[in-house]
């Protein structure tokens, strides 16, 4: 009886220091969704225009400090009114081109390409 507990513990040992060598293997990280930034600035969309594939992320932020819009012509995505740093995302699900602006000021335009 002494002796089968010695070898089990000789082998429970001789396990931890094997695993302990090498080291231990992990899954890769799954980095989501591709995305895509745009900048809200001085009165305009940076950049104006963007191309990105489908299922692909975009971030609106808002950097002015007046609030701004992103609406898009066929009303496809419409953001809240955004105050200073805060964000707008879409995920773009249908391929298409899609112009979109500020709705409170409507000069400011821009142009998103889905493929």
């Amino acid at each position: 009886m002494r002796k089968s507990r010695w070898i089990l513990g000789i082998a429970t040992t001789s396990m931890m220091l094997a695993f302990a060598a090498f080291p231990t293997i992990q899954k890769p990280v799954s980095a989501g969704p591709p995305s895509a930034e745009v900048k809200i600035d001085n009165f305009s969309f940076t950049p104006q225009a963007i191309t990105v594939k489908t299922g692909t992320q975009i971030t609106w932020t808002n950097g002015d400090d007046i609030p701004h819009t992103v609406v898009s012509d066929d009303q496809s995505f419409k953001s809240k009114v955004l105050d200073t740093d805060e964000k707008f995302v879409f995920t773009a699900v249908k391929p298409g081109t899609y112009s979109y602006f500020c709705s409170i000021h409507p000069k400011m335009t821009g142009k998103l390409v889905v493929e």
